[in-house]
């Protein structure tokens, strides 16, 4: 579905990305792991267009769109959850779950695909009269999750969704990212400092540092690996 080749991504003249090749398929979990500052929001950022790679290419179904506009790529299904959520905190839920759909016409499925965030996330149905702003960090998450669950995803790229957040909250957000993939068949890539809850609901992974892909396996594999349990799972 996703096809990332040799990308190279600058900050200026600071290189961020060297040559990331990256592959997803078609309703799977991948994710990517690494330290602080190792280039995996780039990444992401690189795929959305937002920052967009010097050289080296990225195909979405086959369709290059190198260099892409965001609001394009948007349109074919590709949707980013950013790294501290970023709703709109002056809007009620309610209203950014409907800028989620912003460019949607289907109207029936909207209100279909309304329950079906307020289902997966009750709270936010108990709190949909109420400003983004005032909601806990937690419950934030959830509507940013949702918010882009609204714009009906083909690939749904979720940047560090367990940062700042309580570990039952953290938990709580794992299932529900695992519920969406295996329920509607949402293909997702999830950047996530947290390694071990990450590589357990991933199928496969990939291992960043400095900016380069250093290894690539079965998320399974990943978790055994000496190098990675001693890197990142604390083992």
């Amino acid at each position: 579905m996703l096809k990332i080749e040799n990308i190279k991504t600058f900050y200026g003249n600071i290189q961020a990305l060297h040559d990331v090749s990256i592959e997803v398929k078609e309703g799977e979990i991948i994710t990517l792991i690494g330290a602080n500052g190792a280039g995996k929001s780039t990444t992401l950022m690189s795929i959305s267009g937002i920052e967009p790679p010097r050289s080296g290419k990225i195909f979405f179904e086959g369709k290059e769109i190198t260099g892409m506009d965001p609001d394009k790529i948007v349109s074919l299904g590709i949707i980013q959850v950013p790294e501290g959520r970023r709703i709109f905190p002056f809007l009620t839920v309610r209203e950014n779950l409907d800028m989620g759909a912003f460019l949607r016409e289907d109207k029936e499925e909207i209100k279909r695909d309304i329950e079906y965030v307020f289902n997966l996330f009750p709270i936010l149905a108990e709190r949909k009269n109420q400003a983004g702003g005032t909601l806990s960090g937690g419950e934030q998450q959830m509507l940013a999750i949702s918010r882009a669950l609204m714009a009906k995803p083909r690939l749904l790229l979720l940047d560090e969704p367990s940062l700042g957040l309580a570990p039952i909250i953290v938990q709580q957000i794992m299932s529900i990212i695992k519920k969406v993939n295996t329920e509607n068949k949402t293909t997702i890539f999830l950047v996530e400092q947290n390694a071990n809850l990450a590589l357990k609901i991933a199928d496969r992974g990939y291992v960043m540092e400095t900016g380069r892909i250093t290894m690539q396996d079965s998320a399974a594999n990943l978790r055994e690996n000496g190098e990675v349990r001693k890197a990142y799972l604390g083992i």
